[in-house]
């Protein structure tokens, strides 16, 4: 073997090494763009319009600080709309905890006599070394939620920073790519983005209609139960409700909680509600949105959602569908491009020889193979299909 060969396949196996471990490295970034881009693909058609049909061609810039300044007010809404009813109970409870400390250590109240009948009390007294060393040491997990938080924070705003930079100088960063091939595959190329870019509008799109739907359907059943902050955790539900699968779980376990700190009746009924509703999403709301949206059988939606949850969790979830729907819209275009034909004509062998030799009846039969004959034999050996 030619030492050229040798040295060029080590070369080849240490980039890929160095490649793979790049990514393993930067995950963390990476996880942050293919999010950002998501987001640039699905508000770069609402930037576009805006500066189609309201600024004009050249106020590009203004069209785009005015589309994010519209969905950061928005979000920003969202957080005090959770955020100052927080306080305020919260604020609330801060002032009656000495009072609830004082009828639960009396045996007083409903958590009072809840206690004394399970022997909590009894077992705090027994076990307080215990408890002790186990509050001491939440010190080291609580400065990893703090980092945590920190993190998702930054996140967040470098997401943002990101979708708004990719929507901006978007158009020049594709006509400067397109350039480098030929007219008719960058024409091609230009094609496929676009029905993937509408594919993952179509997630978007759907994921917030079945959100809403979520969200209403759960205020008007606390609601009429009369369980307090009922748009609240209504709210909450619907924006749970983004995640596919398991989203409808975790909200509908925040709104069994509070039915059933309002009334027993009203936890069973509101239990009940869930249960039925996320049978309806799983296997008949969710799909069926998603096919006429993403253009994607159900039954792919599901399974595509399954992978996506097995391989990254939650952030699998959210991309599963529209990955899925973007591979669709690639494998169409290629089979499409080769006309349905994956060669004109199969071949095997290190000579290419034939794999299916036609007949004089025009029908395509399989025929012997010719490969060459073992050292030494003189001759073909033959043998049948």
């Amino acid at each position: 073997m030619p030492v050229r060969t040798i040295l060029a396949t080590i070369g080849l196996a240490l980039a890929a090494a160095l490649a793979l471990y790049l990514v393993v490295e930067t995950r963390r970034v990476l996880t942050w763009m293919v999010i950002a881009t998501f987001f640039a693909v699905a508000l770069y058609p609402l930037a576009a319009w805006v500066q189609r049909r309201m600024l004009g061609n050249r106020w590009r810039a203004l069209a785009t600080f005015l589309v994010f300044l519209v969905v950061f007010l928005g979000l920003g809404g969202l957080v005090t709309a959770f955020a100052i009813p927080l306080v305020r109970e919260g604020t609330k409870f801060a002032g009656q905890l000495p009072e609830l400390i004082d009828q639960a250590r009396a045996g007083r109240g409903a958590v009072g006599r809840l206690l004394e009948r399970t022997n909590v009390l009894e077992w705090v007294e027994n076990n307080q070394d215990r408890i002790d060393s186990f509050v001491n040491g939440l010190t080291a997990p609580a400065a990893g939620v703090l980092g945590s938080v920190a993190t998702g924070i930054a996140g967040a705003v470098t997401v943002f920073v990101l979708a708004y930079l990719m929507v901006l100088e978007g158009p020049k960063v594709v006509d400067g790519a397109m350039r480098v091939f030929p007219p008719a595959t960058g024409e091609r190329i230009l094609r496929v983005g676009a029905d993937c870019a509408r594919s993952v509008t179509g997630y978007l799109t759907g994921n917030l209609l079945i959100s809403v739907i979520c969200g209403a359907l759960t205020y008007v059943v606390l609601l009429v139960l009369g369980i307090p902050f009922a748009g609240l955790i209504a709210l909450f539900v619907g924006l749970a409700d983004l995640v596919p699968l398991v989203g409808a779980t975790i909200g509908g376990a925040v709104a069994v909680l509070a039915g059933f700190l309002h009334s027993t009746t009203a936890g069973i009924v509101v239990l009940v509600f869930v249960v039925l509703y996320q049978q309806l999403e799983n296997h008949l709301l969710q799909p069926l949105i998603f096919a006429r949206t993403v253009k994607l059988n159900p039954l792919t939606v599901i399974v595509a959602i399954l992978l996506g949850v097995e391989l990254l969790g939650v952030l699998g979830a959210l991309l599963a569908i529209p990955a899925a729907g973007m591979i669709q819209v690639i494998l169409r275009d290629v089979w499409d491009h080769r006309r349905g034909r994956l060669k004109d004509e199969p071949t095997v062998g290190q000579e290419r020889r034939p794999a299916i030799v036609p007949e004089g009846d025009g029908h395509a039969e399989p025929g012997p193979t010719t490969t060459p004959a073992p050292p030494g034999s003189g001759g073909t050996s033959t043998s049948p299909p």
